[in-house]
């Protein structure tokens, strides 16, 4: 998995409360277990019209989001289902981070999963993140995992608070199988010994 130290990209401002996993990622593209590919159809029902135009009036088609790295949402983010294909959608389209005020738990766990930084900000800050984003292509935010902090385009910095265990699994790169294999010299040790020690097992 990719490592997660710093990221600096543009921001787009998507204030909708209780974005579900079903608006990240239509049910129709779960077919499929590749991480790769589902970029083209996130938030595909509000992305595109019905004949599979592209909705001018949304935020990722407008141009200077189509490359955002940043989303910046309302309240309750990736609630719904228990689709990890919508942390892949995310990651597939080229974003890094969500904010939010609150996400759902399941969706907030896959994101870490993934490499995604799901950051969770107070009502007051998150305005001030919206309001940075709405400067289109001047959108610009850096995110310090290390320091935690998100420096806004205008200079103002923004602390966040983040679990230390998640903190050390996006800085290190680490999925469940790569976290648990840097215990192995201690989970070797403690398997020699009980074969040693009750060798009937």
């Amino acid at each position: 998995m990719e490592k997660f130290t710093t990221l600096t990209g543009v921001a787009a401002p998507l204030p909708i409360i209780n974005i579900d996993t079903d608006m990240i990622i239509p049910k129709q593209y779960l077919k499929t277990i590749k991480r790769t590919g589902l970029g083209v159809a996130l938030f595909s029902e509000m992305r595109y019209n019905e004949d599979g135009s592209e909705n001018p009036d949304f935020v990722l088609n407008k141009p200077a989001y189509r490359h955002a790295k940043i989303v910046i949402a309302g309240d309750n983010f990736g609630c719904g289902s228990s689709r990890e294909h919508a942390p892949w959608a995310l990651a597939d389209f080229g974003i890094r981070c969500v904010i939010s005020t609150s996400f759902a738990d399941i969706f907030y766990n896959n994101c870490f999963k993934n490499g995604i930084l799901p950051l969770i900000v107070s009502p007051e800050q998150l305005k001030l993140l919206l309001d940075d984003a709405e400067r289109g292509s001047n959108a610009t935010l850096t995110i310090d995992l290390e320091a935690q902090t998100i420096q806004g385009p205008d200079g103002g910095t923004l602390h966040f608070d983040i679990d230390p265990a998640r903190k050390h699994i996006l800085l290190e790169g680490l999925d469940d199988i790569a976290g648990t294999l840097k215990s192995d010299p201690a989970i070797s040790s403690f398997e020699g010994k009980m074969a040693a020690e009750r060798p009937w097992l």
